[in-house]
């Protein structure tokens, strides 16, 4: 991964290196990774993946997951819980979230235990809620390690943070995005840019409620300020997610987008160890990293909606607009 220099000494006085929010043109290296954006988020519309040949998945008549096949075959080895019917699969184990929940519990802890399926090494000990729709009351909860090999909906919420400053070089306003550069001991995408602050939304938190809390924990942002943050946004996608040769994890993903514009002064801190640095970047430097691949591939969809949000990416520049408008708006 192509390394980027971080902005040196960044304090309360600090000024980026300078650089034009505006002159955000195109490069053989930005085609290259909207290209690698739009195959990876457009892996599911492929004739072959396991959103064509994965079985619904069925919680009291309601479809609230898609499961690969190679996924099926090792639930279907627990018939008190989950039996095929009719093309489906349905989850038969317990009549209520919490009975659901802890019959499906002991499935997944039982094919962890016996390694069957590689994704549940990244054990978390956190829960998703599994519902039909966003707005849906929670059917169960599951293991957010397990959540793409069901392929149940998933909801997350990012936060970007920004500063407006004078540029002395011209005199202008200059915008600058703060990023935060992923911890190397994280289980997914180490060492990776993000946004500043984000994650998924656990069971029983609400959207801005886990917004305000990740900005607290990755980057020691008051509740009071990270409040202030505006909705603007979601993204939908779905992807299929390979973990060595096995395939059929589907993630089906909902990221709620915030915006807020940081005083001056503000100046992140790491927090719970999850980020190991952060940057404040003018945003040609942002879409030179989304251009080198050096951000987790969701955030780097963030990012390219917010410069779609504030401008400074048009479509008379940008012959592949309709694609990535499309790739980050998918109906799940």
């Amino acid at each position: 991964m192509p390394e980027l220099e971080p902005v040196p000494e960044l304090g309360r006085d600090g000024m980026a290196a300078a650089g034009t929010a505006g002159c955000l043109g195109r490069s053989s290296g930005w085609t290259a990774a909207i290209q690698r954006l739009l195959q990876q988020f457009g892996s599911a519309q492929r004739p072959g993946s396991s959103s064509f040949q994965g079985l619904p998945l069925v919680v009291e008549g309601q479809q609230v997951g898609l499961v690969g096949p190679a996924v099926a075959r090792e639930l279907q080895a627990f018939p008190d819980v989950f039996v095929e019917v009719a093309g489906r699969l349905e989850l038969r184990g317990g009549h209520c979230p919490k009975e659901r929940t802890e019959a499906v519990a002991k499935v997944l802890a039982q094919l962890r235990a016996e390694g069957r399926l590689v994704r549940l090494a990244r054990w978390r000990d956190e829960a998703y809620e599994v519902r039909p729709c966003f707005g849906a009351p929670a059917l169960l909860n599951v293991e957010r390690a397990a959540a793409p090999l069901l392929g149940v909906l998933q909801f997350g919420a990012h936060l970007n943070a920004f500063v407006h400053r004078q540029d002395d070089g011209t005199g202008s306003r200059q915008m600058l995005m703060w990023l935060a550069r992923r911890s190397p001991h994280k289980a997914t995408y180490p060492g990776l840019l993000d946004n500043l602050a984000g994650g998924g939304i656990s069971a029983g938190l609400g959207v801005k409620e886990t917004m305000v809390k990740e900005s607290w924990e990755e980057a020691r942002m008051p509740p009071e300020l990270a409040a202030q943050a505006q909705p603007v946004g979601c993204l939908s996608y779905t992807f299929e997610e390979m973990d060595g040769e096995e395939l059929g994890a589907l993630v089906r993903e909902c990221l709620f987008v915030f915006d807020l514009e940081v005083p001056e002064v503000f100046t992140p801190q790491v927090g719970d160890g999850e980020v190991q640095e952060f940057y404040l970047w003018p945003l040609d430097k942002v879409k030179e990293a989304v251009s080198s691949g050096s951000f987790k591939p969701n955030c780097a969809l963030v990012v390219v909606d917010f410069l779609f949000r504030h401008g400074l990416l048009h479509p008379d520049q940008e012959p592949l607009y309709p694609e990535l408008m499309a790739v980050m708006h998918q109906p799940l």
